[in-house]
């Protein structure tokens, strides 16, 4: 089976599909892997380095393309002159974000391509060597925090000099999901004094685990996570006990550090305006969840910006400003993946697998994930 690891052309992004030690395995398993040339250039990956661990490397997208059987990248083509060449019954694997690309779903179910989205990985034991979501967020939290600190007028370790002493700066974080959790212990490690709040009771002893505060509102929905692992949407009155509570934790935070997602939906606003506006000038706000429309009412997607004193950090696809470890954790797993979904060398489509299931979103022409079929559905285009 010929496997392609394709140049990614999305604006903006520096990561790649593989890396020596990923095609090392794929090779091991069966398959011919084909890398487009230049592909791991901005991960600092050279066409030599792949070619060691005994890729091929081409130029021509038409003689990449023929005889693909399995296309493997980070983000889907966008350039129509790749397009032409995903024939019917080419399997492509990425991250295609399916809730917010319906246009890209109906063109992947119109062009007769088998896609898997590695987004919707389900979050169980077995799928964790394949949990692109948990690896990219491990590095947005990381970050995120050095974002922050990079602005921020002050240090964030307590400091004792001759000239005096500097108190340590305050971070509050706004979900305690992966991202989150690595953002408490990065902030923590540069010495600040970090908190911590959730709406899912049951992270509680891990973010204390880090040395962080957990805050705890004792109205919280004790069914607020779903089967998933990830915050269920809440209530307009569970909403408005929990932004009484965080205002007055915000108003005293030097960094706030936002990263609550609900799958298939804009991002909760966790921080409106009258929020910002009590903030301490200079304080920061790294908004994770950008790029669903943000956590904070007045970020601007894709932006840095200062709004009554304070600055809003937007920044879209952090993982990429850390392409050597991004690209080495993502090729470690969509190589997991393809491992998981081959057999003998064959792609082997097991609808009573929850992995495979969980992630074909579509097949044979056909939208065939449920709720990704139900939002084309209802978009109604």
């Amino acid at each position: 089976m010929k496997v392609l690891i394709a140049r990614e052309t999305a604006e903006g992004e520096c990561r790649v599909a593989a890396t020596p030690k990923s095609i090392a395995k794929l090779i091991k398993l069966g398959f011919e892997v084909t890398v487009e040339t230049g592909a791991g250039d901005l991960s600092s990956i050279s066409d030599s380095d792949l070619m060691e661990a005994g890729a091929k490397i081409g130029t021509s997208r038409e003689e990449l393309y023929d005889g693909t059987h399995v296309v493997l990248r980070v983000q889907p083509p966008v350039e129509e002159n790749e397009w032409e060449f995903l024939t019917p019954g080419v399997v492509l694997i990425a991250t295609c974000n399916p809730y917010s690309n319906l246009d890209l779903v109906r063109r992947l179910s119109s062009s007769q391509i088998t896609s898997f989205s590695l987004d919707l990985l389900p979050r169980i034991a077995r799928a964790q060597a394949m949990d692109v979501l948990s690896s990219m967020s491990t590095l947005t939290g990381y970050k995120s925090v050095l974002l922050a600190a990079n602005v921020l007028k002050g240090v964030l370790p307590l400091l004792t000099t001759a000239a005096g002493t500097l108190r340590p700066a305050e971070v509050l974080i706004l979900g305690a999901g992966v991202a989150g959790l690595q953002a408490i212990a990065t902030a923590r490690r540069l010495g600040a004094v970090v908190k911590a709040f959730d709406v899912r009771p049951v992270v509680k002893e891990q973010v204390e685990s880090l040395g962080a505060e957990f805050l705890d509102l004792s109205l919280q929905n004790e069914q607020a996570e779903d089967a998933g692992g990830y915050a269920k949407e809440q209530t307009v009155d569970v909403q408005k006990q929990q932004e009484q509570f965080l205002e007055e934790h915000i108003s005293k935070s030097d960094i706030v550090i936002t990263t609550a997602l609900i799958p298939g939906k804009p991002a909760p606003v966790l921080i409106t305006e009258r929020m910002v506006k009590s903030m301490k000038s200079g304080s920061v706000v790294v908004d994770l969840a950008a790029e669903q429309g943000g956590n904070c009412e007045l970020t601007d997607p894709g932006q840095q910006v200062v709004k009554e004193g304070v600055t809003l950090i937007g920044t879209l696809n952090l993982p990429s400003t850390l392409p050597a470890h991004a690209s080495l954790m993502y090729a470690n797993n969509i190589a997991n993946f393809l491992a998981h979904i081959c057999k003998d060398g064959e792609l082997v489509i097991d609808h009573e697998d929850e992995i495979t299931h969980g992630t074909l979103v579509t097949h044979n022409g056909n939208i065939v994930h449920e709720t990704v079929e139900a939002a084309v559905r209802a978009d109604g285009q």
